[in-house]
C-alpha cells in the first residue's frame, strides 16, 4: 500500500475513533435530538466502514489485474508508458512555450 493510501486509512480510522469517543463522551446527555443524532452518527460510521472496505477490496482487485497484465505483456506496458510519457512531455512543453510567449 502506498504512502498516500496509508495516510487516508489512518485519517479514516482517526475520524471513526473520534466519532465513537464523542458518542461515548455524550452518553450521559439525554434528549430525543441527541439520541437521534447518536443513531445517525452510528449508522453513518457503519456505512462508511462498509464502503471503505468495498473500495479497498476493489482497489486490491484492480491492482492485481494491472500487475498480472503488465507481467503478461511487459513490452506493451513499456511501450504504453513511453508513449504516455512522451505525450505528457509534449503537452507540458507546448503549454510552457505558450505561457512564455515563445
Amino acid at each position: 500500500m502506498n504512502k498516500e493510501m496509508q495516510e487516508v486509512c489512518n485519517d479514516v480510522g482517526t475520524l471513526a475513533a473520534d466519532a465513537r469517543a464523542l458518542m461515548a463522551a455524550t452518553a450521559h446527555v439525554t434528549g430525543e435530538q441527541v439520541e437521534d443524532a447518536r443513531k445517525r452518527l452510528s449508522a453513518a460510521l457503519d456505512r462508511g466502514k462498509e464502503a471503505f472496505g468495498r473500495v479497498g477490496d476493489k482497489a486490491a482487485v484492480g491492482v492485481e489485474i494491472a500487475n498480472q497484465t503488465v507481467r503478461e505483456n511487459p513490452y506493451q506496458a513499456i511501450g504504453i508508458a513511453f508513449g504516455l510519457g512522451a505525450l505528457i512531455g509534449c503537452l507540458a512543453s507546448t503549454r510552457r512555450s505558450c505561457r512564455n510567449g515563445d
